[in-house]
């Protein structure tokens, strides 16, 4: 059934949309099975994200029409379709009348990805008004209370040097602690990784303690605060909860150091609103595992990362993994750092959508993934600027004098970039810099050719 004339209206300007600021407006690139029209497949697609259904039925009144949402842009050779949908549409709190996730993804991104009459559709940008920003969370803890902790300023306090405990799996609790320790000793934060959390081997009663003595011990040798990143994924929110309150209730006095590593994902909205509702007082860290399953290019369906980082934001996640745009390991490109830009700017002009933030706290960009000393200099360089977190796990205890070095190369390489110095010629006066290129070399040669025979290493 040809739904265009009902959940399509190319007359609509997308400017006078937004200055309505009535609409959630979303951009797809979508193809149609073989021989369904371009429009009909979007309006089709539109209605099922709204109001419609296969049939007329009978129930249908004008107020229903009223919330329609509607196809203003259909393109059929870029294959880009936007879709402005009313407010009204989206389900609100019963509680307190805040808008969801949830209801925003139901209806964005729901049955519409299994429709038979759509080759794929993947949301690439969207835009918010004012109205529906304003009934969001958004971060309660940002970047700016760790400068705070870690005594630096609140504005562009610079590089957090981060790790995450390598082997990710497979430490017992001392082993663990005793790791942490040791980077602890040359950088600031530390995180668990995804899969970690109350292992039969590694228990959170046991594990948590040990770290915070080893937090605490190394603070006393280095004179500086630190930080650790818990992990409180779970199935059940009571269990979050009651991983929390056990770990705020161990660090004790030290529990302003504490962020709270949700796995947002995989456990979709819920778990992270549950985390910044509990624990506002606690920078939330979202890891998100498992979502390049949809966000990547390969991905035809679902919604880029950028998409991805935006709603982290509107959640209020206080820092996301952005990727390492191309310098790390995992799959990215330059361009990337618009992940970047539209969580952490108050405004950020994305693929389609002007955002304007009107003043929501920003997410802190978490660089991970493959990184280490010899690698940063050109993620700075191409991100602007070094006001990230950045968690190295090889990059600090693949470090071929251990994890303490690994940290202060680090540190170094973000000295170096500040600098603007060459980093062959500022590995020279950089011990820990400079064995970073002896630990990576693969990395070095790629990067930084002929580097042996300026340090003196040629043969």
């Amino acid at each position: 059934m040809d739904q265009s004339s009902r959940y399509a209206d190319l007359s609509l300007r997308e400017e006078d949309l937004i200055a309505g600021g009535r609409h959630i407006l979303c951009a797809y690139h979508l193809r149609p099975k073989a021989g369904v029209g371009f429009l009909e497949a979007a309006a089709h697609f539109a209605a099922e994200s709204s109001t419609g259904t296969n049939v007329v039925v009978s129930t249908t009144d004008d107020f229903t029409k009223g919330v329609d949402a509607l196809v203003y842009q259909a393109d059929e050779a870029s294959e880009e379709v936007r879709i402005a949908f009313p407010l009204e549409l989206f389900d609100r709190n019963m509680t307190d009348g805040r808008m969801m996730m949830v209801s925003f993804l139901t209806l964005t991104i729901g049955n519409n990805q299994g429709m038979g009459d759509i080759e794929y559709a993947k949301m690439y940008d969207f835009y918010m008004p004012r109205a529906a920003i304003s009934l969001f969370d958004g971060p309660a803890k940002g970047i700016r209370d760790l400068w705070r902790i870690l005594g630096r300023p609140v504005e562009n306090g610079g590089y957090i040097a981060g790790t995450i405990i390598k082997p990710k799996l497979g430490l017992r609790p001392k082993p663990f602690a005793e790791a942490a320790y040791q980077f602890w000793l040359g950088g600031d934060f530390i995180k668990n990784d995804e899969p970690q959390g109350n292992q039969v081997f590694a228990p959170i009663k046991e594990t948590i303690p040990l770290v915070v003595d080893a937090m605490r011990r190394a603070m006393d040798e280095t004179g500086e605060a630190k930080l650790f990143s818990a992990n409180i994924t779970a199935d059940d929110h009571d269990e979050m909860l009651a991983r929390g309150e056990f770990i705020l209730d161990a660090f004790g006095p030290d529990a302003d150091k504490v962020a709270f590593l949700v796995d947002g994902y995989v456990g979709g909205p819920g778990m992270i609103t549950t985390a910044r509702r509990w624990f506002p007082n606690q920078f939330l860290h979202y890891h998100r595992a498992g979502h390049g399953a949809i966000t990547s290019p390969s991905s035809k369906r679902g919604y880029t990362a950028y998409v991805l980082a935006k709603m982290s934001r509107l959640q209020g996640a206080s820092g996301i993994h952005v990727g390492t745009m191309g310098f790390g390991k995992m799959e990215g490109a330059a361009n990337d750092r618009a992940i970047a830009y539209i969580i952490e700017r108050d405004q950020h002009d994305g693929p389609v959508y002007s955002q304007d933030w009107y003043g929501m706290a920003p997410t802190a960009p978490i660089v991970s993934g493959g990184m280490n000393a010899l690698r940063l200099p050109g993620l700075f360089t191409n991100l602007g600027h070094a006001n990230i977190i950045n968690t190295a796990g090889g990059g600090a205890y693949g470090h071929i004098d251990g994890p303490a070095a690994g940290a202060r190369s680090l540190r170094q390489a973000h000295a170096c970039w500040e600098a603007g110095a060459d980093p062959v010629e500022w590995a020279k006066d950089n011990r820990d810099f400079a064995r970073a290129f002896e630990s990576f070399p693969a990395d070095a040669d790629a990067i930084y050719p002929g580097w042996r025979e300026q340090l003196g290493l040629g043969g």
